[in-house]
């Protein structure tokens, strides 16, 4: 297969008017071999023995640091806590961060099946937790409908992607 975009990649060591010492600077360069148009990124580092290959990988984990705190503070309950003790606060905060790795999980699990996203999932297990509690307390409903059917159709409504319904 041909490639249709060649990247380049420079390292050097600049003086910045504004930085006291000298900075490590990796330029990534990449280029449309279709039409020539290109683009470029510059990342910094003030460690001057760190090679561009590390510095790479760092700006790449250092954004998916960010995502991961964005989604635990959206969707998992990190900026709403109100607690003031140190325990109170590390278990707010771990369940968090457990929450994002097990939605990442579940939806790498769902891949084949549908689409889900992190919001899929909590609608889906917020509905199985509500048909739970329902269920439990009038039992009678189970001998109409299967909890799975119902879950799927009430989890259904507020989901982004539905479950695609076998034929």
């Amino acid at each position: 297969m041909e490639r249709s975009v060649e990247e380049r990649i420079y390292q050097m060591e600049v003086w910045h008017k504004d930085f006291p010492e000298l900075l490590n600077v990796t330029v990534i360069q990449r280029i449309q071999l279709k039409d020539g148009k290109s683009g470029h990124v510059v990342l910094f580092s003030d460690d001057l023995n760190l090679p561009y290959d590390k510095i790479i990988l760092y700006y790449r984990l250092r954004f998916q640091i960010e995502f991961t705190f964005r989604d635990a503070k959206q969707y998992w309950g990190l900026e709403d806590f109100m607690n003031i003790k140190a325990a109170q606060v590390k278990n707010a905060a771990n369940i968090s961060m457990f929450m994002v790795n097990f939605s990442r999980f579940l939806t790498e699990q769902n891949r084949a099946d549908t689409e889900p996203s992190i919001f899929d999932i909590k609608i889906r297990s917020q509905t199985a937790f509500c048909l739970d509690l329902i269920l439990k307390n009038n039992p009678e409903i189970s001998k109409v409908i299967s909890f799975e059917k119902l879950q799927m159709t009430l989890a259904d409504i507020g989901c982004i992607h539905p479950q695609k319904k076998a034929a």
